[in-house]
């Protein structure tokens, strides 16, 4: 439980390093860069002991099957909330099969 948080937090900061600026075109992309960065270690202080710890429970393919269906939650409340972007039924059906490639990364 305690690697799923940490994934979900550092998901959390690496959505906003990555996707943030896009509600600040105007800003020169320097200083996005810059921001994304100072964003992005923290999200590298949540990502990293969250493998460190999950590996063992996990196997490197799992943790990274668990990190992407998170990415897909996160970003997709992201884009809702934050972007303000549509939710279509076609990203559904394509997060769906994820999940479904996820059920066989897992299975034994």
């Amino acid at each position: 439980m305690r690697t799923v948080v940490l994934l979900f937090i550092s998901n959390i900061f690496m959505t906003f390093a990555w996707y943030g600026h896009l509600k600040y075109k105007a800003f020169p992309l320097g200083i996005v860069i810059l921001a994304s960065w100072l964003i992005a270690l923290p999200e590298y202080c949540f990502q990293v002991p969250a493998n460190r710890f999950g590996h063992g429970t996990f196997t490197a393919a799992q943790l990274k099957t668990i990190q992407e269906i998170i990415t897909l939650i996160v970003f997709s409340l992201f884009s809702i909330f934050y972007l303000r972007e549509e939710f279509r039924w076609n990203y559904l059906i394509g997060f769906v099969f994820m999940v479904l490639a996820a059920y066989f990364i897992f299975k034994k």
